[in-house]
This record gives structure tokens, C-alpha cells and sequence, in this order.
């Protein structure tokens, strides 16, 4: 019996001195931010022990699902809008929100020789251009915005076939449904074959990438953990390598 007391008393003391358990928190991240998110992600969970559950898709669709309830705590977006929105919503926390990347949009084609320009937007030599909507995400309202800067839009509406984010755009390049998209250059990382034009930032609002903290995260350990490494030098680091460019930066 004192035996047992003994070990008892001293298993007592393993758990009082053991960590506390490793938190999870529910991340919305804007599609063409998939893959470098996932990196992130297994970056952060190896780091902390917190586990950040990733889910993908339109930032529109987010921003909408966030204000009806959504069970987010974290919130990156393809825009700066929204989460600002959210802030002033009174669903954010204020001081959490930041600019994580700024995005690229290419115009791609999965062949060689296709796409050697903004020729090839004026030449028009294709029967589809793929874009995503614009009204619930940004590359898409880029893609309009350029095309518009050139003029082209008119000419070139009747050619477009639309998805619902990003990826599905990418999506209907890489079947064929569409000869030639307007993508993210982060889409393309380890990506050689084919043919691509890395759009001018002139032609087109500044894809600014802002996160935020959701207030239904704000008691969320790896919420604010997430938040926080997404700044750190790692996190930083797999941004660029994904073709981002970083807040600051030129």
C-alpha cells in the first residue's frame, strides 16, 4: 500500500511538472497561398508542438463565412480590405493585422513559346483566358485591372472562363481548358516548363496579403502564436522563396 502511494505521489508530480498541452487553432488562408501555408504550417507545429488546421479558398468567401460565425481563429488573406474590414467589423483584433506578403500575378501558359508578353494578350491567339472571381478574389480583380490598363478588357471579356479561386483557375491551364491564365507567381514555384509573363506591377493595385487575429482567436494560444510566427525569419523565408515579396521590401 505504500508502495503504491509512493508511485502515486511521485506520477503527481510528472504531471504538475509536464508542459501544457499543445493548442490547434482553425486558419483560413487565401488559396494561392496554399502550398507556402502548408510549409508554414509543419514549420510552426514543429517549432511551437501547436498544430495550425489550414483550410483554402476565395478571401471573399472567408470574409463572408467569418462575419456569419465560421469557426476561424486566424485569417490570411489575398487582400488588405477584408481584414481591415473584419477590424472594423469588431471581429479582428485591431493591433493583430499586418502585411504578410505582397503578390505577383503571371499571365501562364502550361506550353512553351505561348505567352511572350502583353503581345500575347493583344494578339488574342487563344480561345480561353482563365481567371478567378474577381469579386471574391484579388488576383482575379488584378487580371481585370490589367487588362483594363491595356485596353484590352472589352476584347478579352468574351475569351474568359472564371474560378471560383485561384487554384481553380490555375486548374483549367493545367487541363486545358484554358490556353493561357492569369495566376500567382507562387502557384508556379518549382514550375519551369511552359511559358510565363510576370505582369508589371504598374498595371495593377499592389496585391497587398494582410493576416489578422479573428477575436474568436484572441484566448487561442496557437492562434497568437501563428500570428506571431508568421513574422519570425522562417516563416519569412519560405514567403520569399514562394515568390512573395515582403512588407518593405522593393
Amino acid at each position: 500500500m505504500r508502495l503504491f502511494r509512493s508511485i502515486a505521489f511521485f506520477a503527481g508530480l510528472l504531471l504538475a511538472s509536464a508542459p501544457a498541452q499543445a493548442a490547434q487553432t482553425n486558419v483560413a488562408v487565401a488559396a494561392n497561398f496554399t502550398e507556402a501555408a502548408k510549409e508554414i504550417a509543419a514549420v510552426f507545429k514543429q517549432k511551437t508542438g501547436h498544430e495550425a488546421v489550414l483550410s483554402f479558398g476565395a478571401s471573399g468567401q472567408f470574409y463572408t463565412q467569418i462575419t456569419q460565425g465560421a469557426p476561424f481563429q486566424v485569417f490570411l488573406s489575398a487582400d488588405d480590405s477584408r481584414p481591415k474590414k473584419l477590424v472594423e467589423d469588431g471581429l479582428a483584433v485591431p493591433d493583430s493585422r499586418f502585411t504578410y506578403a505582397i503578390g505577383k500575378l503571371v499571365l501562364w501558359s502550361k506550353s512553351p513559346g505561348i505567352v511572350t508578353g502583353e503581345e500575347t494578350l493583344k494578339a488574342a491567339a487563344f480561345a480561353k483566358l482563365s481567371i478567378c472571381n474577381p469579386a471574391a478574389a484579388p488576383y482575379g480583380l488584378a487580371a481585370v485591372e490589367t487588362m483594363k490598363s491595356l485596353n484590352l478588357y472589352e476584347s478579352l471579356k468574351p475569351k474568359l472562363v472564371e474560378g471560383a479561386t485561384i487554384t481553380q483557375a490555375c486548374q483549367f491551364v493545367e487541363t486545358g481548358n484554358a490556353e493561357v491564365g492569369f495566376v500567382a507567381l507562387s502557384q508556379l514555384t518549382g514550375r519551369d516548363a511552359g511559358s510565363r509573363w510576370v505582369v508589371p506591377e504598374a498595371l495593377y493595385d499592389p496585391i497587398r496579403q494582410d493576416a489578422v487575429l479573428l477575436k474568436s482567436g484572441a484566448g487561442n494560444e496557437a492562434a497568437s502564436a501563428f500570428i506571431a510566427f508568421l513574422r519570425s525569419p522562417e516563416a519569412r523565408s519560405i514567403i520569399e522563396r514562394y515568390g512573395y515579396v515582403l512588407d518593405g521590401q522593393s
